[in-house]
């Protein structure tokens, strides 16, 4: 990265950051897309059976991959004050703390996996791909955290295009891993949606070891010497790290989770509702890879220059940002008006499935708006190392306004299962309002010198 002296150059910097970061974001969230459509061609029980296992991993995996990403600030402040020494032991500190959250989730995952999905009234099919789906899964766990802090350090030096070309190495692995098992071929087991979460497991090995190779071999990375010395644990540092990490990754988490909740609250209606809400979300959340990739971008790009004080330089790139995010979502909520019906096929051939599909699409369109200033905003917030606000307001958006309104509306009305939708884009809409907000606070703060260091508060 490098100091910038207009709006052009700014641009400039901000699209080199931003393109690689959107593939990479595209890529992983293709890989959950084809696991996904994969799983509904094998059967609408395996499709259902993957989504209930996704819902419970996905606020898992963003929430804790959140915290470790707590790194990315961090390692941009360092680096745009010129503090470079100190970058590798926070990289070390940062794989140590995922090692050691991902043991962590391990032993829990083995004490609550059964009991939570008991408590659910699944069909027994579904029931079973939904627990060993999981079970598949974990065993990636470790790999994929490490992959978070390497990727994070790789990202924070503004080497993104590094990142894009690991993840998109690692696609064909998981669509062609996932293929063969869900479908059994070349000789291995039929597994259906199981097999998607083995292939899942092993991607993120690979991955893992790719980029661990790619940062200890390849400059500018090896210049930081990772790895030129094994440093022991450092409960201080991990303290730093979380102290910005943890309220990232439950602002995450509560985002992620309420849609996870939804979709275990419809577990109530029949499967052919359950498969075709989990298919609209699937690709709402890929659209939702624009947002959140200009969202780590601005985390990059404004920590940067707040750590060289060059606070109209971060609030511009932040004005940018959001322009950007605004003018995509609302291209890509046209695009979707009109090609909803053909999205709805590639997910199910079954009639009455894509017909539920094409309804819910329509809801999923008034995401786009709302995801567009909320997620972005929260980029820059972190860029400026002020998250706990973020954590607050999206505890209230999501969990005291928009779960709540939705299962009124799903159980009350006559909106069925639409009404979780229209809560959900209800909280995404408070959540966009307040952190808006809060951005003019902190940005008016720092201008007028009276926040020598971003609030957290």
């Amino acid at each position: 990265m490098n100091q910038t002296y207009s709006l052009k150059q700014k641009y400039v910097q901000f699209l080199k950051i931003l393109i690689p970061i959107l593939i990479t974001q595209v890529t992983m969230s293709l890989m959950t897309f084809f696991d996904t459509t994969m799983s509904g061609h094998a059967s609408a029980a395996d499709l259902a059976g993957a989504a209930i296992g996704s819902s419970i991993w996905v606020p898992v995996q963003t929430g804790l991959s959140g915290i470790l990403m707590g790194i990315t600030p961090i390692v941009s402040q360092l680096v745009g004050r010129g503090e470079h020494r100190k970058v590798g032991y926070h990289v070390m500190q940062g794989l140590w703390l995922a090692v050691a959250v991902g043991i962590a989730i391990l032993l829990i995952g083995g004490l609550v996996l059964s009991p939570l999905l008991n408590s659910m009234n699944l069909e027994p099919k579904v029931h079973h791909v939904a627990f060993y789906f999981l079970v598949a899964i974990s065993t990636g766990i470790i790999p994929l955290f490490g992959y978070t802090i390497i990727r994070s350090f790789i990202d924070s030096l503004g080497q993104t295009r590094v990142s894009m070309l690991i993840t998109l190495v690692s696609l064909p692995i998981n669509v062609g891993a996932g293929y063969v098992l869900i479908f059994g071929r070349l000789g291995f087991p039929r597994l259906g949606g199981i097999g998607s979460g083995i292939a899942t497991a092993f991607t993120y090995w690979c991955i893992f070891a790719l980029a661990l190779l790619i940062v200890h071999k390849r400059e500018p990375f090896a210049g930081y010497g990772i790895f030129r010395k094994l440093h022991g644990v450092s409960l201080a540092k991990w303290k730093e790290l979380m102290k910005i990490g943890v309220p990232m990754g439950f602002a995450i988490f509560f985002e992620t989770a309420v849609f996870a909740a939804v979709t275990l609250l419809m577990s109530r209606f029949d499967t052919l509702t359950i498969a075709a809400h989990q298919a609209a979300n699937n690709f709402a959340s890929t659209l939702y890879m624009i947002p959140l990739s200009i969202c780590l971008a601005l985390t990059i790009l404004v920590g940067y220059e707040a750590g060289a004080n060059r606070l109209k330089d971060a609030k511009q790139y932040g004005i940018l940002g959001v322009g950007t995010a605004v003018a995509l979502s609302l291209f890509t909520a046209v695009i979707l008006m009109v090609f909803r019906s053909k999205v709805a096929g590639l997910y199910s051939n079954e009639p009455e499935v894509i017909v539920l599909i094409t309804h819910f699409l329509v809801y999923a369109i008034f995401f786009q708006i709302s995801d567009a200033i909320a997620t972005p905003v929260q980029g820059v917030l972190r860029g400026y190392k002020d998250v706990n606000p973020g954590f607050w307001i999206s505890l209230l958006a999501y969990w005291i306004i928009g779960l709540p309104l939705g299962f009124v509306l799903a159980n009350y009305t006559g909106q069925g299962p639409y009404g979780y939708w229209v809560g959900l884009i209800t909280g995404l809409g408070v959540a966009a309002i307040l952190l808006l907000r809060r951005l003019v606070v902190i940005q008016r703060r720092m201008a007028q010198g009276t926040a020598g260091k971003p609030a957290e508060g």
